[in-house]
């Protein structure tokens, strides 16, 4: 059995954070706000596992209500959601991402963010897709004043 899910995270930009995507620290004046280290990348594609499995979603498992998730790495919470699916009977067996941002350019951090995604998840080269978009400048992307995310995850019984 074959199952897919689609994840969504959207952060906005804050000043006195890093900006951390699928793990890699990237180089940008701002980072984005959030509870834990607001990794918008391992958020949408951990919601797309959780979907996939039909196991929840990041705000159950991981609230932000919960000063346990304070600062917390979004690539354990990634590795902790694949977990949870595998005891269902899951494996993760690809996935693919689209950061939709303005600023700032990703291009040359796009292989280092799916290494990252992989190694995570325990997957071979070339499993993890992740590509950079813009949004031509329209609404509160376009401004600048944050990111959004898209994430898909195709499981497998077994």
């Amino acid at each position: 059995m074959t199952r897919v899910g689609i994840g969504y995270d959207s952060h906005r930009f804050a000043p006195g954070r890093r900006l951390i995507l699928g793990g890699q620290v990237i180089p940008h004046a701002l980072g984005l706000a959030g509870h834990s280290d607001a990794d918008a990348v391992a958020h949408a594609l951990t919601d797309a596992i959780l979907g996939a499995a039909a196991a929840g979603n990041i705000g159950e498992l991981f609230p932000d209500s919960d000063p346990e998730w304070k600062d917390a790495d979004s690539m354990a919470l990634l590795r902790t959601a694949a977990a949870l699916v595998a005891g269902r009977g899951f494996r993760v067996v690809q996935a693919d991402v689209t950061v939709i941002a303005e600023a700032p350019k990703l291009a040359a951090h796009l292989p280092a963010i799916a290494a990252a995604l992989e190694a995570s998840l325990g997957l071979p080269a070339r499993s993890v897709g992740v590509k950079a978009k813009t949004n031509e400048g329209m609404g509160f992307i376009g401004r600048g004043e944050g990111l959004a995310v898209l994430a898909v995850a195709t499981l497998e019984a077994g």
